[in-house]
């Protein structure tokens, strides 16, 4: 199918978490035992790949799906009920009956620095069959994303197999990384298979044992990535290698308002890198795309509450 003929854009699969936001914690002190500790009002909100770069992308003007495992309790109708409020087609949501949905409590200090209390439920049963049995929805789409690399575990050996037979149907392939970043070894498999590829420097760093952006990339060459790869550097913005002896200094975008939470900025840069790219820009451009997406996204509390639209965004990264 022409991509223009496409019924999506890109389509996000994985991660998908239903989280508890509370703050402000101090992050380096211990609760302890039968401790009150007093907070702002708690409040509830999606995250994870699914949510975080999915509805970024919708918000960007992106037509955009969710694809992943979701358990049979309370929270899976929270889950779907937001992404459509959000604009992100939540009818390949697939409920795994016996099984929870995924559920991190988030802990935020005053600096907007995060921890998480996490229980992975239904996403962790993501296998190449949840994927080679949707190759019709793959197909309908110019774009994929999948997170996280290396946190699903009955994938993992499969993402080879798994990204060959979606760039067979003429999806473009993209991979996010969250954790400490997993091995390199893995990688060698799968990056020759994976069209963008752009993991935080932390977990660059893992992978590779390198210490400098550069040398990180040459890594990832040297693995068999032969698309967009980069490092996102946080408040310094990031650096991408759109093809091989190429790379481009993406400045950060400074946030358009107070920072309030971190969480899931990596997450809405990616979002906005592939829209970008699926918009035409040239790399550069959707690269500081992306970084005002990321600059949006630590000004309110969750990672997508700030997110804006095209127009605000393209904006404030200095493009139009």
């Amino acid at each position: 199918m022409p991509p223009a003929e496409r019924k999506f854009d890109c389509v996000v699969c994985g991660s998908c978490v239903v989280d508890v936001l509370v703050r402000p914690i101090n992050l380096h002190a211990p609760i302890g035992a039968g401790t009150l500790v007093r907070t702002e009002p708690l409040m509830l909100t999606t995250g994870g790949i699914v949510s975080n770069a999915g509805i970024t992308l919708a918000r960007l003007g992106m037509r955009t799906a969710a694809m992943t495992y979701v358990g049979d309790d309370e929270w899976a109708p929270v889950i779907r009920d937001r992404f459509a409020a959000a604009g992100l087609d939540a009818t390949h949501l697939v409920t795994l009956p016996g099984s929870t949905s995924s559920t991190s409590a988030v802990l935020i200090d005053s600096r907007g620095e995060r921890s998480f209390l996490h229980a992975v439920g239904a996403p962790k049963q993501l296998d190449k069959w949840a994927f080679l049995d949707q190759l019709n929805l793959f197909a309908a789409s110019r774009a994929m994303l999948l997170g996280y690399y290396p946190l699903l575990p009955n994938l993992l050996d499969d993402l080879p197999e798994v990204f060959a037979a979606i760039r067979g149907v003429g999806c473009l392939t993209a991979l996010d990384a969250a954790g400490d970043g997993g091995d390199l070894s893995p990688l060698r498999a799968i990056l020759p298979h994976v069209d963008v590829y752009v993991p935080s420097r932390a977990e660059a760093a893992h992978q590779t044992g390198e210490s400098e952006p550069k040398a990180m990339i040459a890594a990832f060459r040297s693995a068999g990535a032969a698309g967009l790869v980069g490092v996102k550097l946080g408040s310094a913005g990031a650096l991408l290698s759109p093809a091989p002896g190429e790379l481009l200094e993406v400045d950060a975008v400074p946030p358009p308002g107070a920072i309030v939470d971190t969480t899931g900025a990596g997450d809405c840069f990616l979002g906005g890198l592939l829209a970008g790219l699926l918009r035409g820009l040239p790399p550069q451009s959707a690269g500081r795309l992306a970084a005002a997406a990321g600059a949006c996204c630590v000004t309110g509390l969750g990672a997508t509450t700030a997110i804006r639209d095209y127009a605000q965004t393209a904006k404030l990264a200095g493009l139009c």
